[in-house]
């Protein structure tokens, strides 16, 4: 997760809280994109490093990216006791502009919503672009109808329009696509769309 200040504190706590408790295991959205991560992976926002984790042991390199100190360090260490190939690297994907179509699979999961609007659209295209032809995209994101605030604080947030991800993916081969509802605490509700696509072979 890279976002701004009220939103990093929120996951560090939350990130610790799991820690010690040892909750590691994958989040639906996470288990519903790993089977599709193949090669050289790029993992915005990997937060723990569930996700990176669990594609490395499968055989991908992956590059995992967060804002969160706490997390990449958990993460570099778990990688290093299991002799994976996975780096780990402290980062504000704000303004993080992945290579052009160096990635065989790109990852984005909640990470786009802690920006606001004009950087998680500028973002998104990055991360689009950042996939190989033939390649996998694998992005989702809180949507319009979502009334959980927590992580947000006095921060800058985006919630998308429900098609929107769609419309960003169009002409690539739809693997996934889904908008899914889960109460939140107080009350609430989180929304969400995911999309799981491949690029055309041809670029």
């Amino acid at each position: 997760m890279n976002t701004a200040a009220s939103s990093v504190r929120f996951f560090d706590a939350q990130f610790r809280r799991q820690a010690e408790a040892c909750e590691f295991e994958l989040n639906p959205f996470e288990t519903e994109a790993l089977p599709h991560l193949h090669g050289g992976v790029l993992d915005a926002g990997c937060g723990l490093g569930n996700l990176a984790l669990a594609a490395a042991e499968r055989g991908c390199r992956v590059l995992a990216l967060d804002a969160s100190a706490c997390a990449i360090d958990r993460l570099r260490a778990a990688a290093a006791a299991r002799s994976l190939a996975l780096r780990a690297e402290v980062a504000d994907l704000r303004d993080h502009v992945p290579p052009p179509h160096a990635s065989d699979a790109v990852v984005s999961i909640g990470l786009l919503s802690y920006f606001d609007c004009a950087i998680a659209q500028r973002q998104l295209v990055q991360l689009r672009d950042a996939v190989r032809p033939g390649g996998i995209a694998a992005v989702n994101v809180l949507i319009e109808g979502t009334t959980w605030r927590a992580a947000f604080g006095d921060d800058p947030y985006c919630l998308f329009a429900p098609d929107a991800l769609c419309g960003e993916f169009d002409g690539w081969e739809l693997l996934v696509e889904r908008v899914q509802s889960f109460d939140a605490p107080g009350g609430t509700v989180k929304r969400f769309s995911t999309v799981i696509a491949r690029r055309p072979a041809g670029g």
